[in-house]
C-alpha cells in the first residue's frame, strides 16, 4: 500500500509540477507578446510624430513662398504659426490624444490659410515652388493618414491580445493596460483643400 501511495503522490505531484511549469511558460509568452506589442504601439506612434512633425516643418516654406508675393493676412498666419508650435509640443510630449488635437487645428489652419492665400494673390497657384511644396503636403498627409491606419490597427491587435482568456489575466497581472486609438475628426483624414 506504501508503494501506490507513493506512485500517487508522485503522479500528483508531478501534474501540479507540470501545471505549475506550463503556467510559467504561458506567463512568459504572454509577458513578451505584451512588451512586443507595446513596443510596435511605440513605434507606429512614432511613425505618427514624424509624419506631423515633417508638415509642421514645411509650413515656414509655404510662408517664404508666399512672402514673395505680398503681405499676407497676418492673423491667418498667426493661427498656422499656433497651430505649428501646438503640434511639436504635443509632438515632445509623446500624448496621442494631445497630437490628436494639434493636428486637427493645424489642418484647419492650413486650410483657411492656403485658401485664402490663393483666392488673394491667383498668381501664386502657377508659382512652381508652391506647386511642389502643395504636393509635398498632399503626400504628407497621405502620410500621416497611412501612419495614423498602421498605428491604430497596432492598438487593435494589442488590445483584443490583454483582453483575450486566459492572457487577461497576466495582463492585468504584470500591469498592461489598454492603449488609446488615435482619433480625430473626420476632417483631419482628409487633405486641406486648396480653392483656386
Amino acid at each position: 500500500m506504501k508503494k501506490g501511495l507513493i506512485i500517487t503522490l508522485a503522479v500528483t505531484g508531478g501534474a501540479i509540477i507540470l501545471s505549475i511549469l506550463i503556467l510559467v511558460i504561458m506567463g512568459i509568452n504572454s509577458y513578451n507578446g505584451f512588451v512586443d506589442g507595446e513596443e510596435t504601439l511605440k513605434e507606429k506612434q512614432s511613425t505618427i510624430s514624424v509624419q506631423l512633425q515633417r508638415r509642421a516643418d514645411l509650413i515656414p516654406n509655404f510662408v517664404n513662398t508666399v512672402k514673395g508675393y505680398s503681405d499676407y493676412e497676418q492673423s491667418t498666419f498667426l493661427a498656422v504659426t499656433e497651430a505649428r508650435t501646438a503640434v511639436n509640443k504635443a509632438i515632445e510630449s509623446g500624448d496621442t490624444e494631445a497630437q490628436a488635437a494639434a493636428s486637427e487645428q493645424l489642418d484647419t489652419a492650413i486650410d483657411v490659410w492656403v485658401n485664402a492665400i490663393t483666392e488673394a494673390y491667383p498668381d501664386l497657384k502657377s508659382n512652381e515652388l508652391y506647386i511642389g511644396l502643395q504636393d509635398e503636403l498632399a503626400g504628407t498627409e497621405n502620410r500621416i493618414a497611412k501612419a495614423r491606419t498602421d498605428y491604430n490597427e497596432s492598438v487593435s491587435e494589442y488590445n483584443k491580445s490583454i483582453r483575450r482568456f486566459p492572457k487577461n489575466i497576466f495582463a492585468g497581472m504584470f500591469g498592461f493596460e489598454e492603449a488609446e486609438y488615435f482619433e480625430a475628426d473626420e476632417s483631419v483624414n482628409t487633405v486641406p483643400e486648396v480653392k483656386f
